[in-house]
């Protein structure tokens, strides 16, 4: 086998042990470095993850792969973090994690709104862009990442 296995195949294995643990799997990805694999594994919950759940989480994701064959004979390198700000807003999960923030969203016709996600549902985000509220469907959004605010205002 000289390709990493493919991300459902990992999924199937860990997407278990993430659920027990309390944690969303976020995504899983397995690169070759050097004659390892690197393999990554994105984990979140509501309210954010701490370090003690990431380690907990490592060792538990590590006994799953030692006892499943998905990483077959190669030796690899277990990497379990948490989402950083750069990560795409694609689940309504992540506008719930996110409220309060300020986000950027490109629309299907390419339009660029930035506000402050003040509510969202399984549907559709709405967004503070400055005393008016937008709602958008999450069907028409093209792209969204959160804002890097270095000196936020409340208020």
């Amino acid at each position: 086998m000289n390709t990493p296995p493919a991300p459902t195949e990992l999924e199937r294995v860990l997407r278990p042990v993430a659920t027990g643990l309390g944690l969303d799997l976020e995504g899983v990805s397995c690169t070759p470095a050097g004659r390892r694999r690197l393999l990554r594994v994105v984990v979140d919950k509501d309210g954010g993850v701490t370090l003690d759940e990431l380690a907990d989480s490592t060792r538990s994701f590590s006994r799953a792969l030692d006892d499943s064959d998905v990483m077959d004979e190669y030796a690899y390198t277990l990497e379990v973090t948490s989402p950083g700000l750069d990560r795409p807003l694609t689940s309504p999960r992540h506008w719930r994690r996110n409220l309060g923030r300020l986000v950027k969203v490109v629309d299907v016709t390419g339009q660029v709104t930035v506000g402050r996600v003040s509510d969202c549902d399984q549907t559709q985000v709405r967004l503070d862009t400055g005393g008016s509220v937008q709602t958008v469907p999450y069907a028409e959004v093209a792209k969204a990442r959160v804002e890097v605010e270095f000196n936020r205002r409340d208020g």
